[in-house]
């Protein structure tokens, strides 16, 4: 097929679809592929890129109005096509990451609930553990809201051994619970 004339080929659109892309195939490919890689290095890319350009071309061909030479605007077309690929790898890009940043946070999220859970864990062991009236006055005062007046007059014992007493309750606990918040 010899070289036609834009306007020979823009007059095929009209005769023969067929014949007048694969002028445009023959003609402009090369010179496509060239102005798409000064954008995207990538070969394999480029001529997707160009690839795609054509099959709209093919879809839209008798609807297109060029107002331009078919060389510019091809070029024009070609690299809006390289443009709008590199916008949707980075949009790809983006979105895996966000998910994968997400994946970590669920996982950390996740973890943090294990260990918060197995530190829960501990305290009830370590206070199911205290003497029987340690825990029991540890528990009204912290698990019932008690006052430390109203501890001593319940259980009928002196406001000091209750604060003693909530004072024995805590230093074992404490001693039980460092081990796990010390390690992190």
């Amino acid at each position: 097929m010899e070289k036609l004339e834009d306007h020979e080929i823009l007059s095929l659109v009209h005769t023969d679809k067929e014949k007048a892309i694969n002028a445009l195939f023959k003609q402009y490919y090369n010179y496509m592929c060239h102005a798409v890689y000064k954008i995207i290095a990538d070969s394999v890319t480029v001529e997707d890129v160009v690839q795609e350009v054509y099959y709209e071309l093919w879809r839209k061909i008798d609807k297109i109005e060029i107002q331009t030479s078919l060389k510019a605007y091809l070029r024009r077309a070609a690299i809006n096509k390289a443009l709008n690929h590199i916008r949707d790898q980075k949009i790809k890009f983006d979105e895996e990451e966000k998910i994968h940043e997400l994946d970590l946070v669920s996982r950390e999220e996740g973890q943090q609930n294990l260990e918060l859970q197995e530190l829960q864990d501990v305290i009830n062991t370590a206070i199911d553990g205290l003497p029987e009236r340690c825990r029991i006055v540890f528990s009204m005062s912290r698990f019932e809201n008690m006052s430390y007046k109203e501890i001593a007059q319940s259980l009928d014992i002196s406001i000091k051994t209750v604060e003693n007493q909530i004072s024995n309750a805590l230093k074992i606990l404490r001693a039980t619970v460092y081990p796990y918040v010390t390690s992190s």
